[in-house]
């Protein structure tokens, strides 16, 4: 005789399931959506990638405040891949295969993202990626929610080659010795070979993540700028490296009159811990400041400063600070939420889809939109210089949003690619 649990037990399993019964199956349709939360809350990433890790709560936190996704919330899970680079895949995998997540929203530096993306396509998964980095990839798997090369590194150096930004003629590209300034300086270096700077006039610099000693280095570029061009610094120093870099930017008086330096990887985080005052006329370039004036800016930056000081979060709570990394997670989350609204589904091809040309209203004050081929934003370009508290003035913009060229022009061998993500193309 056929029993109601033997019944409930063989329709759990007809349903691939694995319930005993069907308050399980449920539960699996209308309970929590699980996500991941992927950034290194220790080690030499932490100083930035915490704060991601914060604002993506924050964001889950509203979301759900506001009925969740599709009637259901949002449940994440937070890992800790520490700053090292082959334990980003182990969590990774852990994130979807144990705790069954349908997202994962994480990594900073490029070579975290390098080793997580073999897994994500291996599993049909997905990852928002909220940092700018060096392009030279498309995979079916990742959003990338930062600026690709021609959406941030490009714009700066035009920048600093114009009247306006100084007119420099030699370059140092300084970097931490990874994937992401290894590759972006070598399309740096073929961009200023178009416009006719020699080999001679560029000096490159390379660091270990975590390095603290910029004595030397700074001697050297204050050497090499003395020899009668106009100098300025491209810098992709990465992590808690970049507070002894300024520190001994503003010990040997190299003013931003003399030799502008211009970082990708440095916003308000990182400057939180530094005296900016020698520091002032510096610059970054993002796609995203504190300091821009507009609505949504305002509602963001009153949302997250009220989260911070109710969640009581360190260096946070008394002195709340945005950052473009920050607005790149934030956008990601919600662009996600109405995809999976549009698709009626958490399912990831479904998603993929539904993602293509979704819009939202973004603190830089734009309406940023995901392309429909090459899972990128369309971003404006601001250029910002340090203020002696730390924030940014904007002293250029780009006229609109740019849209991502993830496959560089001046690198030869990109002829002919598509910006279309079917499978991933490495360099």
């Amino acid at each position: 005789m056929t029993t109601r649990r033997s019944f409930n037990q063989a329709l759990g399993a007809v349903l691939g399931t694995g319930a005993v019964g069907l308050p399980h199956l449920a539960f699996a349709q209308s309970g929590p959506i699980k996500v991941g939360i992927l950034h290194s809350l220790s080690g030499t990433m932490a100083i930035s990638e915490t704060v991601l890790k914060d604002v993506a709560l924050m964001t889950i936190d509203d979301i759900n405040a506001k009925g969740g996704v599709m009637g259901r919330k949002i449940e994440a899970v937070v890992v800790d891949p520490a700053s090292n680079w082959p334990l980003f895949a182990e969590r990774a995998r852990q994130l979807i295969t144990q705790d069954k997540v349908a997202a994962v929203f994480g990594c900073w530096t490029s070579v975290s993202r390098k080793s997580v993306l073999p897994v994500f396509e291996e599993l049909n998964n997905l990852l928002f990626y909220p940092v700018q980095y060096e392009g030279e990839e498309l995979s079916k798997n990742v959003f990338y929610t930062g600026a690709a090369p021609n959406q941030q590194a490009i714009p700066a150096v035009e920048y600093l080659m114009s009247k306006d930004g100084g007119s420099a003629k030699r370059f140092v590209l300084l970097g931490t010795d990874y994937v992401y300034p290894r590759t972006t300086n070598k399309i740096l270096r073929a961009f200023l070979k178009t416009k006719g700077i020699p080999d001679a006039d560029i000096m490159e610099e390379y660091t270990p993540f975590g390095h603290s000693d910029y004595q030397s280095i700074i001697a050297k570029i204050k050497r090499f700028a003395s020899e009668g061009k106009k100098t300025a610094v491209v810098s992709t120093i990465n992590g808690d490296s970049n507070v002894p870099f300024y520190k001994e930017l503003g010990n040997q008086g190299l003013k931003a009159t003399d030799v502008p330096v211009v970082a990708f990887s440095v916003g308000e985080e990182e400057l939180r811990g530094v005296d900016t005052k020698p520091l002032v006329g510096h610059l970054a370039a993002w796609n995203y400041f504190m300091s821009l004036k507009n609505p949504a800016n305002d509602a963001f930056i009153k949302q997250w400063s009220d989260y911070a000081k109710a969640k009581n979060l360190p260096g946070h709570k008394d002195k709340p600070i945005t950052n473009d990394p920050m607005e790149a997670t934030y956008i990601g989350i919600n662009m996600w939420k109405q995809a999976v609204e549009k698709a009626k589904s958490t399912e990831t091809d479904k998603v993929i889809a539904a993602m293509a040309g979704q819009t939202f209203r973004a603190p830089s004050g734009i309406t940023s939109k995901m392309d429909e081929k090459n899972h990128h934003l369309h971003k404006s370009v601001f250029i910002g210089e340090v203020r002696a508290d730390g924030q940014f003035n904007v002293v250029w913009k780009t006229p609109g949003p740019v849209q991502a060229d993830p496959w560089s022009d001046y690198i030869p061998e990109n002829k002919g690619k598509k910006n279309e993500p079917v499978v991933t193309k490495r360099s």
